[in-house]
């Protein structure tokens, strides 16, 4: 508890600062967001129990409005996603849950989880029927991806949209930078998996966020300090490692996902950071092999395209929705 208020108390304040500079020197994202603050959708955070795990979300917008499910990726949290959602929460009810094992979602020692993307997928399908969410497009980005491709495969007909940002689904998509967790795959020894944990120390989580913005300082230091400062609760190093070999499972479902996209042809969006070192641009153009109508649009930004380029992808992405969603009737 006392490792979560201290970055609850820190990721406040760092936010009211970036907030207070922002019409002076901060990036022309932030300056939109603070000058239009009085007029913004309000997010509200909550907890809900889905099968004996507290899974912390953040929501904006109407409820009766077409729901999007945003679902983030390693080592972040919904927290990387505190820009975009009162973008898009004008005209949609934006939801965003933190996976288990992440963020401020709390699995009790008692629930015996075990950490694989099947129930991750499991859970966020769990989260969905617990608060009433029924029919929803899905924005995906890095881990959420499989997340999301599985609850697609399962429950096609609630899927109204997907918008990827360097979510993959393509062996094509994987980079070189895959090579010591692949390594990890074929050989599940001790020493691989030690290797490993160089991923997870603060270096590492800022170099994911840096590595290929074109200027740094657009990066909001919050975003990786708050990742690792809630990869050093105890435990969680286990907890990632252990996803680090599950993720061949996603590999091996890659057909399975894209059989879904053929047969199905949803609306289809990637927005994908260019420069990101770990899925590579051929992984969003993969997309129009089975859906021919999918939009894919490049951007000169790294892994965590969001943080530089935020303003120009939420507009994108409100784009596409307006266009794909426009004929959903709002619920009662």
């Amino acid at each position: 508890m006392g490792v979560t208020m201290s970055v609850f108390r820190f990721v406040s304040g760092a936010l009211l600062a970036t907030v207070a500079m922002a019409s002076e020197t901060g990036p022309a994202f932030v300056r939109a967001v603070s000058a239009g603050a009085h007029s913004s959708p309000l997010v509200a955070t909550h907890t809900v129990a889905v099968d004996g795990i507290n899974v912390f979300y953040r929501e904006a917008g109407d409820p009766r409005s077409p729901a999007i499910l945003l679902l983030h990726g390693f080592p972040a949290s919904s927290f990387m996603y505190r820009n975009l959602i009162p973008l898009l929460a004008d005209r949609y009810h934006v939801i965003a849950p933190d996976l288990p094992g992440f963020g401020f979602t709390e699995v009790p020692k008692s629930v015996n989880y075990r950490y694989s993307f099947d129930n991750l997928a499991s859970t966020v399908d769990g989260f969905t029927q617990v608060i009433g969410l029924n029919r929803y497009a899905l924005e995906v980005f890095d881990y959420g991806a499989p997340v999301g491709w599985r609850l697609a495969v399962a429950h096609p007909e609630r899927i109204t949209a997907i918008i990827s940002q360097n979510g993959n689904a393509y062996e094509e998509g994987l980079s070189s930078g895959w090579n010591p967790i692949q390594k990890y795959w074929r050989e599940p020894t001790d020493e691989n998996r030690l290797a490993l944990r160089e991923f997870l120390k603060p270096a590492s989580v800022k170099w994911q966020y840096t590595y290929g913005v074109s200027d740094e300082r657009l990066v909001a230091p919050e975003s990786y300090t708050l990742d690792s400062a809630l990869l050093a609760r105890p435990g969680k190093d286990e907890i990632q490692l252990d996803l680090f070999l599950d993720y061949a499972n996603n590999v091996k479902r890659y057909p399975e996902f894209q059989a879904y996209f053929r047969k199905w042809n949803p609306p289809l969006l990637a927005v994908w950071g260019k420069n990101d070192p770990f899925f590579l641009p051929p992984g969003a153009e993969a997309f129009k092999r089975d859906v021919p109508n999918a939009e894919v649009h490049f951007y000169d930004a790294g892994h965590f395209a969001l943080e530089s380029n935020g303003a120009e992808i939420a507009a994108e992405i409100h784009r596409f929705l307006d266009r794909n969603l426009s004929q959903i009737q709002p619920r009662k």
